[in-house]
């Protein structure tokens, strides 16, 4: 266990030097929105950018916990349907940029060494080719539109969140809120400004939908809440 007392003690030491130094290597346009938020205090923005950091790396793994909850629920519905290779069977109706996603996926696999079996599929597949497959569908191959009511939704993949009474618009709705939120956390965007509590109910909600005893590891091991209950500009956070 930290010792909090002792890290508080022996808190990292701001400079000006160093401060130019953090400025330099993180580039001042991406400091610009901590700065502002700091009023021009940069040492301020600084202990923010940390802490930013730090909240971002606590919501990685909760936010890891549903994606692979989500792509293996949904890809257990499709296989009962469609096989294990559904994502290749013309019934499915995939519309063309979900099999653009998947020949991509194919080629990466094959490039790097490994089989494009089922389950090397579904782990290449990212989160936001998850959450598509909740909107509505778009253009096919050809001509016409793809109909994810009825060729996704209803033909099985409403039964991969068991313990919701859901619609497909209200289990796309905020996962595709998370998939947004997830993207600013993998391109180390500053998220200190939203509603970061709000953001983690959500997360544990659609979680729930999934598996209440998924959604519980998630909240046993989380260190979420602990960062949220930190100041902003706590000088002893760690990530």
């Amino acid at each position: 266990m930290v010792d909090r007392g002792a890290v508080v003690k022996n808190a990292f030491s701001y400079s000006d030097a160093v401060i130019d130094a953090l400025e330099t290597s993180l580039s001042p346009e991406r400091m610009a929105t901590y700065v502002t938020h700091a009023a021009g205090d940069r040492q301020k923005a600084v202990r923010v950018y940390t802490w930013n950091t730090a909240v971002s790396a606590a919501f990685y793994g909760p936010l890891q916990g549903l994606e692979v909850a989500l792509r293996n629920a949904m890809h257990r519905e499709l296989s009962a349907r469609y096989g294990t290779d559904w994502y290749d069977n013309p019934a499915a109706g995939l519309d063309l940029g979900t099999t653009t996603r998947v020949s991509a996926a194919r080629a990466d696999l094959r490039r790097d060494g490994y089989p494009d079996d089922p389950p090397h599929i579904v782990a290449a597949l990212s989160f936001g080719f998850w959450v598509a497959l909740l909107g509505p569908g778009g253009r096919l191959q050809g001509y016409g539109k793809a109909n994810y009511d009825m060729t996704i939704w209803r033909a099985g993949v409403f039964r991969a969140f068991p313990c919701a009474r859901l619609s497909r618009k209200a289990a796309h709705a905020p996962l595709d809120y998370l998939r947004t939120f997830r993207n600013r956390i993998a391109h180390h965007e500053p998220i200190f400004d939203r509603h970061l509590a709000a953001d983690y109910a959500s997360l544990l909600q659609v979680a729930g939908w999934i598996s209440v005893e998924t959604q519980d590891w998630i909240v046993h091991h989380s260190r979420v809440p602990r960062v949220l209950a930190q100041p902003l500009d706590d000088p002893g956070l760690l990530f």
